[in-house]
C-alpha cells in the first residue's frame, strides 16, 4: 500500500516501534523519577507521565511514517526534491505540481521527518547534497589522509571533549563512534581554519553521526550548517555571529514577553545564562532527541526562523511559572526542567508557531546588522583587555 521499502530504510521506524515503555504498577505515582531510553538511545529521567508521553511520540512518529510512505508511494520517492518549478518552460501542469509539492513538504517537515527518511531528506532539502556533488569525489577521504596525524589547538581540543560529548551513550561512548567523531570534526577545522573548532559542534557533529547514514554525510551536513544555514561567525572564534543572534533573541523576547522580561530583569537574569547553550548546541544538550531532531528538520529546510522561535516558545510556555521565580538559581532551574522533559515536539512547536505568531525574516535581518556594531565594539575592547593580561590569564573564546 505504502510502496516497497527496504529493511534498510525502515531501520530507525522499526526501532520507534519496538519498544513500548509499560512502567510497573508500583511505578504509577506522578513523583516518582524513573529512567528510559528514547528512540535515539539517550537516557532520559522524568516520572511516569514523561514516558507514557514518549509511547505517544513513538505512535506519532510511526503515523507520520506512514503518511510519508503512502506519499512516496503516489508521488515517487524523491517528490519532496520536486518543489521548485522556475523554468518558463514548463507547463502549468507541472508548476502546479511543483506548488503542490511544496506546500505539502513545508506542512509535512513540520510535523516531523520519519527517522529513516532523515538522512536523504536532510542531505537533499539543506543543499548538503550540492554541496558534496560540487567537491572533488574523494574529498572527505582526501582530506582525512591530508590532515593525518597533524596537531593543532583545535585537535587538541576536540580531543579533550570527546570523551564527555554525550557521556554514557550506548552507541556514541564506544571507541569506533568516538574515532568517527573525531575524523568529522577535524576535517572540518581543516576544511574551515577562520572556525577551527568551537566547543558546542562537538555535540552538534555527535547527533548528526547518529542520523546520518556514513560519517562522510555527516561531514557534508555539518559544512552546510556551519557555511550556508547559519549566520557566519557563529563559531569564530570570538563567536561574534552568537553573540548577536542572542541580542536578536533579546529584543524579540521583550515584545513578545514583556513582563516576563521586567521580572528578569529585576532578578538581574542574563539571558545568555540558557541562549548561549541553545545558540551553540542547537538545542542538541537542551532538549531531548526527537525535539530536537524536530527542530532540526525545520532548521534545514526553513532557517534559523526556527531557532529563534524555539528559544521564545521555551520561555512562553513557562511564562507564569517563570514569574514567580525568586531569584537567577530559581530561574534556571525551572527553564531546565521545563528544556529535559519536552518529551513531545508538538508541544514545542505549537507554540513556536501558533502562539509567537509571525516573525518578520526582514525585521531580523535588520536588527542583526543593527547588534553587529555593538556587539564588535564590545568584542574589540574585551581583546584590548585580554591582551593586557598576562598569556595564561586569555581565554581562546571571547565571551560577552
Amino acid at each position: 500500500m505504502y510502496g516497497t521499502i527496504s529493511k534498510k530504510d525502515l531501520a530507525l521506524d522499526i526501532q520507534a516501534q519496538a519498544t513500548i515503555l509499560r512502567p510497573s504498577i508500583h511505578s504509577r505515582r506522578a513523583n516518582l523519577v524513573v529512567k528510559f531510553q528514547d528512540i535515539y538511545g539517550f537516557t532520559v529521567e522524568g516520572n511516569v507521565d514523561g514516558v507514557n508521553v514518549l509511547n505517544e511520540v513513538r505512535e506519532k512518529i510511526r503515523q507520520q511514517a506512514r503518511i510519508w510512505w503512502s506519499l512516496d508511494a503516489s508521488k515517487g520517492t524523491d517528490w519532496y526534491m520536486q518543489t521548485h518549478a522556475t523554468s518558463s518552460s514548463l507547463t502549468s501542469t507541472l508548476k502546479f505540481s511543483s506548488l503542490v509539492n511544496a506546500i505539502t513538504l513545508k506542512r509535512m517537515i513540520r510535523k516531523g521527518i520519519p527517522p529513516s527518511k532523515r538522512p536523504k531528506v536532510w542531505m537533499s532539502l539543506s543543499g548538503a547534497d550540492r554541496k558534496k556533488s560540487a567537491a572533488p569525489k574523494c574529498y572527505y577521504n582526501d582530506l582525512l589522509r591530508a590532515v593525518e596525524g597533524k596537531v593543532t589547538a583545535a585537535t587538541k581540543q576536540i580531543d579533550q571533549d570527546l570523551p564527555r560529548t554525550f557521556a554514557g551513550h550506548p552507541l556514541l561512548d564506544k571507541k569506533e563512534a568516538q574515532a568517527s567523531l573525531r575524523r568529522v570534526l577535524v576535517a572540518y577545522s581543516f576544511r574551515d581554519s577562520d572556525v577551527g573548532y568551537c566547543q558546542g559542534l562537538n555535540y552538534v557533529a555527535a547527533l548528526l553521526l547518529l542520523v546520518m547514514k556514513t560519517e562522510e554525510d555527516a561531514f557534508w551536513m555539518l559544512a552546510v550548517l556551519l557555511e550556508d544555514v547559519l549566520v557566519n561567525n557563529c563559531y569564530a572564534p570570538n563567536l561574534s555571529g552568537c553573540h548577536i543572534e542572542q541580542r536578536v533573541f533579546k529584543d524579540l523576547l521583550i515584545k513578545h514577553c514583556p513582563r516576563l522580561c521586567d521580572h528578569l530583569e529585576a532578578l538581574d537574569f542574563d539571558i545568555s545564562v540558557v541562549a548561549t547553550e541553545w545558540f551553540l548546541c542547537l538545542f542538541s544538550k537542551s532538549l531531548p532527541s526527537e525535539t530536537t531532531m524536530r527542530v532540526w528538520d525545520i532548521l534545514f529546510y526553513e532557517g534559523t526562523d526556527v531557532i529563534f522561535r524555539t528559544a521564545l516558545a521555551i520561555f512562553k510556555m513557562k511564562e507564569e511559572e517563570l514569574v514567580l521565580s525568586q531569584n537567577i538559581v530559581d530561574a534556571v532551574n525551572r527553564i531546565l526542567l521545563t528544556t529535559h522533559r519536552l518529551f513531545d515536539p508538538d508541544d514545542l512547536l505549537t507554540v513556536a508557531y501558533d502562539d509567537i505568531g509571525s516573525l518578520a525574516l526582514t525585521n531580523i535581518a535588520k536588527e542583526r546588522k543593527k547588534q553587529e556594531s555593538a556587539v564588535m565594539a564590545e568584542l574589540d575592547e574585551r581583546v584590548k583587555r585580554l591582551n593586557s593580561l598576562p598569556k595564561e590569564d586569555k581565554s581562546p573564546r571571547l565571551y560577552i
